[in-house]
């Protein structure tokens, strides 16, 4: 599903109009955005769990030569899934 295609589905199931469905749909994730680059998260009950990490720094490899690189240390987004979604997911077998 693409975001255009999430926001059809946001305007059919509410009843909105397509501006107004993709104002809401791109509010949602602009704040959803600010409170995981912020030391917050996103917490959506049934859903699961949007946060920032700490990723430590590592060596890697050079694909194309092999030599060992250093990696730096950075910040990564991680979703944990919540109990509903996994046992919808886990349904569609």
């Amino acid at each position: 599903m693409t975001k255009a295609d999430l926001i059809k589905a946001v305007a059919e199931r509410s009843g909105l109009d397509r501006r107004r469905a993709t104002r809401a749909v791109e509010a949602i994730l602009d704040t959803m955005k600010n409170a995981i680059a912020g030391d917050g998260g996103v917490q959506l009950v049934g859903f699961g769990t949007f946060a920032a990490r700490a990723r430590a720094a590592r060596k890697g490899r050079d694909p194309k030569t092999g030599a060992e690189i250093e990696i730096p240390a950075r910040r990564v987004v991680a979703f944990r899934a919540g109990k509903e979604l996994r046992q919808a997911v886990a349904a569609r077998r």
